[in-house]
């Protein structure tokens, strides 16, 4: 099927969810008139979430007039229960860590209520190492000391199903439970020697990293990421870092996944389709500071399965066909 005819039936889909949302036609803008503060979840502050996050709301502030922020967090599972439970208006998850949580398993005891607001770009996978390490694998890093990212990170659970597609246990694996600013550290002096990370690319952290000094990427080849994808629905698909991302000279194998803005499904519709308005309105501001900003696509943001699309999204999308 073309991709015109298959985005016609994805928005005739949405169409269909947005005339059943009570209330989204002639709701009144919320933008400039309310007096609610407002947090939007980021990550660690190297990372791409918390940049991003930091420049929508500088933008949503002079668009809307609204009393949003930026919060460091740990990851993709710590946002998506700041979302779910209102404590965050919107966040940035990794696809795969949503679809766990839309089905309540892995870090997620139940179905949690959360709807997308677009995919925003796509994460590639970092393994991080010295440039002169004897690490030259994902199998090597078995009796090192390795950070597979921060407690209720998607970093975590990326980690974990690589160390399992090579044949490692994550007990082989000894190391702190490290975020990305504590990563870059103690790579830096020596803690560690080794750490995970998804992210945008380029990561800015690991940008000034690879200024400091010299540092290699592990490769994640094609066979390893078909056996992830095989337990795990199919969300990852292979990709290279370019020759010269970070100041490696060669291309390197690894994975993506999609990343997502989320927000609780019942927030309000008339917002979350103004915040999103921004997004995009201001994306060429604000990739000047944020260059995983430049991915976001209208076409495909659309596509965000099996995470349903918030209503006031969907309205969003409509508006803008017409």
């Amino acid at each position: 099927m073309m991709r015109g005819e298959r985005l016609r039936r994805r928005v005739g889909a949405l169409l269909a969810t947005v005339l059943c949302a009570a209330g989204l036609v002639g709701c009144t803008p919320t933008g400039g008139s309310t007096n609610d503060s407002y947090t939007i979840a980021g990550g660690g502050k190297s990372g791409v979430y918390y940049n991003y996050g930091d420049q929508l709301a500088i933008q949503a502030q002079r668009a809307l007039g609204l009393d949003i922020e930026v919060t460091q967090t740990e990851g993709s599972v710590d946002n998506i229960l700041r979302v779910s439970s209102g404590e965050a208006l919107v966040g940035f998850s990794q696809g795969d860590t949503a679809a766990d949580a839309i089905a309540g398993t892995g870090a997620f005891s139940a179905p949690q209520p959360i709807a997308a607001v677009a995919r925003v770009y796509d994460e590639y996978v970092h393994v991080v190492v010295p440039a002169d390490s004897q690490i030259h694998q994902i199998s090597d890093l078995a009796g090192h000391t390795v950070s597979l990212g921060a407690a209720n990170s998607g970093v975590q659970v990326i980690a974990n199903r690589v160390l399992a597609a090579a044949g490692v246990e994550p007990s082989e694996v000894p190391g702190p439970a490290l975020g990305l600013d504590a990563s870059l550290v103690r790579l830096r002096t020596g803690q560690i020697e080794a750490f995970f990370w998804v992210g945008g690319l380029p990561t800015p952290g690991i940008e000034r990293l690879a200024e400091e000094m010299p540092i290699r990427l592990l490769p994640l080849k094609p066979d390893t990421v078909e056996q992830v994808n095989a337990s795990h629905a199919g969300v990852y698909r292979t990709a290279d870092f370019p020759a010269g991302a970070y100041g490696v000279d060669i291309e390197t194998p690894t994975m993506t996944v999609p990343n997502y803005l989320i927000a609780s499904a019942d927030a309000p519709p008339q917002l979350i389709r103004e915040v999103l308005g921004v997004l995009f309105e201001s994306q060429a501001t604000i990739s000047d500071k944020v260059r995983a900003a430049a991915f976001l696509d209208r076409r495909q943001a659309i596509f965000t399965e099996p995470m349903p699309l918030h209503p006031g999204a969907a309205k969003y999308y409509i508006d803008e066909r017409r």
